[in-house]
């Protein structure tokens, strides 16, 4: 197969929305999904692992006060505290219902945690973009899929989306055995949790010890950056990928607030 490898960028106008939750779901003991509704005409997501900013009302306000998109990018009002944002992938939208699904992984503490613990039907939360799309080449014969729980979302939607021809392989790592949830596709699909409580070998070591399909592929991951990084390093020296033919993203980076960065050299 000579399929193109090209990673392409689409841009989105930048639009600022308040939605409001009108479902909410534990996907398990650890994934909260929440429905949002409202402001979602124009909305677009056309790739997995999009991510729109998501603006959270300060203790005891009931909103946030959202930015304002200008010719020259987002401005706050200086008047008001700048409200605590975070990166979420968009999960599921639904157009024909008006529907929004983000799914928050129920750890740690911070802004999102702690709203998502206490939100109920009803509430308003702020959301921008996505500005823009990351569309991987299509047509391969493989896809690998590598991530922890902040990447599961993107990990699901992706299987979730994929057709019937399409082969992938999918690597999570979760805390425990209750953050696995149900992912359906009809790919023919390889699904591997690692579960760090039960002693399973950690995502860059598994990823070091894949056997990889024949044929042209593509490597997506996200996660923590440490380990993140250690994944995109082995996929390059022990499976000699082109780094051309990986995506990797840091999700998240210990010890730090609101880091989200593609990885590269």
């Amino acid at each position: 197969m000579s399929a193109s490898i090209e990673v392409r960028r689409v841009r989105h106008p930048l639009k600022m929305r308040e939605l409001s939750v009108k479902r909410l779901v534990l996907a398990s003991p650890r994934l909260l999904r929440v429905t949002f509704t409202g402001d979602l005409g124009d909305f677009i997501s056309a790739s997995f692992d999009d991510h729109v900013k998501l603006f959270f009302p300060a203790e005891g306000d009931a909103r946030s006060v959202l930015p304002t998109v200008t010719e020259q990018g987002i401005a706050f009002d200086p008047s008001c505290p700048r409200p605590a944002s975070r990166d979420y992938t968009p999960r599921r939208h639904d157009r024909a219902a008006n529907e929004l699904d983000i799914e928050f992984v129920l750890h740690g503490e911070g802004p999102a945690v702690s709203w998502a613990r206490a939100t109920k039907v009803g509430d308003v939360l702020g959301l921008g973009g996505p500005r823009g799309s990351t569309l991987l080449p299509e047509g391969l014969d493989w896809y690998l899929l590598v991530g922890d729980e902040t990447a599961l979302p993107a990990i699901a939607r992706r299987l979730e989306e994929a057709s019937a021809d399409e082969c992938i392989i999918a690597m999570i790592e979760i805390d425990s055995a209750d953050a696995r949830i149900d992912i359906r596709t009809v790919a023919n699909a390889s699904i591997a949790w690692l579960c760090r409580e039960a002693g399973d070998a950690g995502l860059a070591d598994a990823v070091g010890e894949l056997i990889l399909p024949e044929g042209e592929g593509f490597a997506w991951a996200a996660g923590e950056y440490a380990g993140i990084r250690q994944v995109r390093q082995r996929l390059i020296d022990v499976h000699g990928l082109d780094r051309q033919r990986i995506r990797a993203a840091s999700y998240w980076k210990q010890g730090e607030v609101a880091s989200h960065e593609t990885l590269t050299d």
